[in-house]
């Protein structure tokens, strides 16, 4: 081949490597299982077919098709983890989650701290959601807010196939319960990268330093990341050198990366596609106000999502959440 010739290199998509996360991990342990709506291939492998095969290579015990109740997905995942199992329980619709409110807090968030810590819930609970595709108000909310701000749960939401791969290992190796946040409209775009290596783990609480950039620091996760590298290849062509960093874990989220980036910038655009009042990045906000108070040229921005339902007409919907065009003018705005 001549030493000039590129090769392309290979696409993956975010679904496809969710779908490896599940196959690996189910070789490699047989303590994994799986329950849900229609996971099992007799009713189709899941409404995004992420594990599609599970159920005829590993039988319906591990890969369990659940009725259509939030509370017993849950309930029954956080029993089988108390038995020695490591649960992966999905619940289809993030909004879908508040049914099962009180399985996830009062129970898997507080059962190592009501038992001392001799009792540890290593559950997973994959739920998607995600403005874009005309799903409505009580399909389309990013509610991590609500967890991160619960003692004893992690929470995770990647924006890239590598990423998804590789908190989803982590996830399922972790003692604790974990909320693993997929974004609907981000599962099929492919992506340029090699497939993750079975051996592949994302450290869960750490980010990732997408872009390096010197003028403004984006703090950002889940689609909003896609949103933010366009924003910065754009600004970079406008002379504005920008640092996005992917949160990957919101809670814990990596403060060190995020203080380093925002001392060495001076100015921090957070982003996210849940409502701004009381998110995430409030939180974010006043950590950094706080650690950074007389360091920073400008005060932190945020930029969220609107404070009122998803909406369903397309132009409302897509006024409704942050996009690259949103995020390219706070950077300009925030740099003037």
């Amino acid at each position: 081949m001549n030493a000039a010739t590129k090769v392309a290199k290979p696409t993956v998509t975010i679904v496809a490597a969710l779908a490896k996360a599940y196959q690996d991990a189910f070789a490699e342990d047989s303590k994994v299982i799986t329950l849900g709506e229609d996971l099992a291939d007799p009713e189709g492998g899941g409404v995004i077919k992420i594990t599609k095969g599970l159920s005829t290579t590993y039988g319906d015990d591990r890969v369990r098709s659940t009725p259509i109740s939030e509370q017993a997905i849950v309930g029954a995942a956080i029993g089988a983890s108390l038995a020695g199992y490591k649960p992966v329980a999905e619940i289809m619709l993030m909004n879908f989650t508040a049914v099962a409110m009180d399985m996830i807090v009062n129970h898997a968030a507080k059962l190592r701290f009501m038992s001392g810590g001799q009792t540890n819930v290593p559950i997973v609970i994959r739920t998607m959601t995600g403005t874009g595709m005309g799903s409505v108000g009580q399909h389309s909310d990013y509610l991590e807010a609500w967890y991160a701000h619960t003692a004893g749960i992690k929470v995770v939401a990647p924006s890239t196939p590598e990423d998804a791969y590789g908190l989803l290992r982590s996830a399922i190796d972790d003692p604790d319960p974990v909320i693993f946040i997929e974004n609907l409209p981000a599962y099929f775009p492919p992506m340029s990268m090699e497939m993750p290596a079975s051996t592949h783990r994302v450290p869960l609480g750490k980010a990732a330093v997408q872009i390096e950039g010197t003028d403004v620091t984006i703090v950002t996760y889940a689609r909003m990341a896609i949103e933010a590298r366009l924003a910065a290849a754009k600004a970079a062509e406008q002379g504005i050198s920008v640092e996005v960093i992917d949160l990957r874990t919101i809670a814990p989220w990596d403060r060190e990366t995020v203080l380093a980036s925002a001392r060495k910038t001076g100015r921090v655009l957070i982003v996210h596609e849940a409502a701004k009042e009381h998110g995430v990045g409030a939180e974010i906000a006043a950590v950094i106000s706080e650690s950074l108070f007389g360091q920073l040229k400008k005060p932190v921005k945020r930029l969220g999502g609107a404070f009122c339902a998803v909406p369903f007409s397309k132009p409302l919907e897509d006024a409704f959440a942050p996009n690259a065009e949103r995020i390219l003018a706070a950077v300009k705005d925030i740099v003037s």
